[in-house]
């Protein structure tokens, strides 16, 4: 179960996407890039009720002191499972730390 709760998360996805999510399951990630560790941790998976998706995938990490980062990504192809969703905000991340 992540750090912060499911209910934060549903605010963030509230808040990200104006969607109200139900919980339906926690599933582990390990992620892996060239044999060294990315990414390990638990993604919580929420129903929603939009248009292109079913589904969002959600978790959070600490930051600095007391703050913590939210992560929310719509189920909409080709995220279709929780390693999908981490791997899209890894690329993500990168992508904006290039610029």
């Amino acid at each position: 179960m992540d750090d912060a709760g499911i209910p934060a998360l549903q605010d963030a996805i509230r808040h990200m996407y104006g969607l109200e999510a139900t919980w339906l399951e926690t599933v582990p990630v390990r992620e892996t890039h060239q044999g060294a560790l990315v990414w390990d941790g638990e993604v919580e998976v929420f129903e929603v009720d939009h248009p292109q998706t079913k589904r969002v995938y959600a978790w959070s990490h600490a930051t600095t002191g007391t703050k913590r980062r939210f992560h929310a990504v719509l189920g909409v192809p080709p995220i279709d499972s929780p390693l999908k969703a981490v791997q899209a905000s890894i690329v993500g991340a990168a992508k904006r730390a290039e610029n």
